[in-house]
């Protein structure tokens, strides 16, 4: 056997003669347990925080959405969607026409987002199941369906037919408006239904039937703002993103949902960074008990390391024995903190003991690569660690 490895060994799990040393190892053996088993339920809690996050995304966004290079909307040609009808790249695709928009109703004013869509959006977008109150609007009518904040800000109840909701939009074209009534394009709406996906999205968009958006916005019936795709199963993004660059050559850009949430993406990606540099600095700190102990090891095995050099040992050797000390010691530590860290997550997901309402537990998610990562933490900083301790050993120390 390797003898430093072998005498790093007996010193790490042995008693040192001086109780100093004995408290200031169990010290840092105690923070690197700690540090562990608080970075892996911290990094568990983001991961099913972040889940949680996207789960609405997930649901209510499509696979791929396509939209113009320039200005506002494209155009498809008969050609093209029949392209897109053949593409075994996908199973639906829906087509959209969203524009912002002033809606009032019974005195009250709301800016928001009209978004024209045909039959075949829920089958894209799956927005449907979260409608809480009403039906889904009929195609062909003037029935919309709204937010919950939009109907919290306005009032609005469902099929009120003594005050009528009403959308302007602004009409294209340019030179001085000299009557207002002919700035706008306005229609009167019948609220069929109210859904309730998160607070950006219920304040944000009233949905209707494509043709009464196209009619306000005065675009053609194949003039469109959006194209949103479902894909098929077993298909890769790439081989979907080459079809239908082919099908709409240099004519729109192709998003994936990651890009259509790129915001939220970036804020838990940033989030998530914070988190692990805050308590990744608990671990060091730790660790500095750690090198504090394996010096005052060093002073106290002075005379044996001088005997073992005496007899011939290389310097590098004798450093060894203690960095190979630290490691165990760091190691050890990261592997008993994570069984803890692991049970704490895994009896939050069978129990829901931490709640954040009375019906929403706490999200965690047991992930292999959140062990990884704090494995990978502790051993590299616990060989940083023992590496800066270990080089304290030197010939002018032993002679």
């Amino acid at each position: 056997m390797n003898f430093p490895f072998y005498i790093a060994k007996r010193y790490a799990f042995s008693l040192s003669k001086t109780t100093a040393i004995n408290v200031i190892t169990f010290i840092a053996s105690f923070g690197i347990i700690v540090g562990a088993m608080a970075l892996f339920v911290v990094l568990s809690v983001f991961s099913g925080l972040r889940d949680f996050s996207l789960s609405f995304t997930n649901e209510t966004d499509p696979d791929l959405r396509i939209e113009t290079l320039i200005g506002k909307s494209f155009f498809i040609s008969e050609a093209q969607e029949n392209q897109l009808k053949s593409a075994k790249e996908f199973t639906k695709y829906t087509k959209i026409v969203e524009e912002r928009a002033l809606f009032y109703y019974n005195n009250k004013e709301h800016v928001g987002y009209l978004k024209g869509v045909d039959t075949n959006f829920n089958s894209v977008n799956g927005l449907d199941k979260f409608l809480y109150a009403g039906d889904w609007l009929e195609p062909n009518t003037n029935q919309v369906v709204v937010g919950s904040g939009v109907s919290r800000k306005l009032a609005l109840g469902l099929f009120d037919f003594n005050n009528v909701l009403e959308v302007y939009v602004p009409k294209p074209g340019s030179g001085l408006i000299e009557n207002p009534d002919d700035a706008f394009n306005k229609s009167p709406l019948l609220t069929s239904g109210i859904f309730q996906v998160s607070e950006e999205i219920d304040q944000k968009y009233i949905f209707s039937s494509i043709p009464l958006a196209q009619g306000l916005l005065n675009y053609k019936p194949n003039q469109l703002t959006y194209i949103d795709f479902k894909m098929a199963p077993n298909t890769s993004e790439s081989d979907a993103v080459d079809t239908l660059n082919k099908i709409f050559p240099n004519q729109v850009k192709v998003k994936n949902r990651a890009q259509l949430n790129d915001a939220l993406y970036k804020m838990l990606n940033t989030e998530n960074i914070v988190v692990y540099l805050i308590f990744t600095l608990v671990i060091i700190i730790a660790l500095f008990n750690l090198i504090g102990a394996i010096i005052m090891m060093i002073i106290e095995k002075k005379n044996n390391l001088k005997t073992l050099y005496n007899l011939g040992t290389e310097i590098k050797y004798l450093k060894n024995i203690f960095l190979f000390q630290g490691n165990i010691i760091s190691i050890f530590g990261g592997i008993f903190g994570l069984i803890l860290g692991i049970i704490v997550v895994l009896v939050q997901q069978q129990f829901e003991l931490v709640m954040i309402t009375p019906s929403l537990a706490y999200p965690v998610v047991f992930d292999i690569k959140n062990i990884l990562i704090v494995l990978l933490t502790i051993v590299i900083l616990g060989f940083i660690a023992s590496k800066i301790a270990s080089s304290t050993v030197s010939k002018k120390l032993l002679e």
